[in-house]
C-alpha cells in the first residue's frame, strides 16, 4: 500500500477537555507520522465548507456553531493505510456504538460531542487537507529510524 495523508480535527470539545495529547500520542505511538498541526478557531465560512456534504441535514447548524465555538487542533498525518486505520483509531461516530479503546469509545459522551474528526477516504482527504491547510504548511520529513525501520 502506498503512503497517504489524513486529515484529523480534534473539536472543541476534546481540546476544552485536555484530551490533544492523548489523541497526538495514539497516532504517534501507532506509527504515524506528523506532517502538520496547527490550532485555531474556525470562522463560520471554514467550518460549512468543511461540513458541505451535510448542509440539508437538520443538525448542520448546531454543527457549524459547535465546530466555531473554540479552538479546534487540525492535523494531517500520513502512513500506509492511515486513512482507514485513523478511522478504526477513532471509533464509530455514535459514541454509544463505539468500542472500547478507541478515541470516541473513551472519551466521547455524546453525538454532537464526539470528540474528533477523520477523512473518511482519499478524495475527502485530499479536500480537508486544502481546506485547512496551505502547501507550505505540510512538512516534508524523514524519521530518523527510517533507516533501520522494516516495512512488510
Amino acid at each position: 500500500m502506498a503512503t497517504e495523508r489524513t486529515f484529523i480535527a480534534i473539536k472543541p470539545d476534546g481540546v476544552q477537555r485536555g484530551l490533544v495529547a492523548e489523541i497526538l500520542g495514539r497516532f504517534e505511538r501507532k506509527g504515524f507520522k506528523l506532517v502538520a498541526l496547527k490550532q485555531l478557531t474556525p470562522g463560520r465560512d471554514l467550518a460549512e465548507k468543511h461540513y458541505e456534504v451535510h448542509s440539508s441535514r437538520p443538525f448542520f447548524s448546531g454543527l457549524v456553531d459547535f465546530m466555531t465555538s473554540g479552538p479546534v487542533v487540525a492535523m494531517v498525518w500520513e502512513g500506509n493505510n492511515v486513512i482507514a486505520c485513523g478511522r478504526k483509531m477513532i471509533g464509530a461516530t455514535k459514541p454509544h456504538e463505539a468500542e472500547p479503546g478507541t478515541i470516541r469509545g473513551d472519551f466521547a459522551v455524546d453525538i454532537g460531542r464526539n470528540i474528533v474528526h477523520g477523512s473518511d477516504g482519499p478524495e475527502t482527504a485530499a479536500f480537508e487537507i486544502g481546506l485547512w491547510f496551505r502547501p507550505e504548511e505540510l512538512n516534508e520529513w524523514s524519521p530518523s529510524d527510517q533507516t533501520w525501520r522494516v516495512e512488510p
